[in-house]
């Protein structure tokens, strides 16, 4: 079954709560399976640059079928995907906050979050993701 909007806005809304918890401003965005945005929120004074980072991220899990922690170990020097950073006009991001939505084996979108750290990134995005 394909990502509803319904679905995206129930995750974008359980990552905001953890952005909360943690006290820092996010963006997080929800793309379907062929990586087109379905939903996006930008919280106050959450960083402009993320706004394209969270929907990179969302599209870099769909297209790669991968968290983006993984992509970026996979894409380091030496590592077998080294250089998959420049890919898709460099949509495709190399560090954590982008997970895959998946149901049954198949990816069906992806949630992407950016404004804090890395961690504080992908703690929003798993928030968001176990809302499903």
């Amino acid at each position: 079954m394909p990502i509803t909007l319904k679905d995206a806005k129930r995750m974008i809304e359980a990552a905001k709560v953890k952005a909360d918890e943690l006290g820092v401003p996010m963006v997080i965005a929800v793309v379907d399976g062929g990586g087109n945005l379905m939903a996006q929120e930008r919280q106050d004074d959450a960083l402009i640059v993320s706004i394209e980072l969270s929907r990179d991220k969302a599209y870099s899990a769909v297209a790669v079928k991968a968290d983006t922690a993984t992509i970026g170990d996979l894409a380091q020097p030496g590592a077998p995907l080294f250089g998959l950073g420049r890919a898709n006009g460099g949509r495709i991001i190399t560090f954590g906050g982008g997970l895959p939505i998946a149901e049954d084996g198949t990816i069906i979108g992806g949630i992407g979050v950016s404004g804090g750290s890395v961690e504080e990134d992908v703690a929003c995005a798993t928030a968001g993701l176990n809302a499903l």
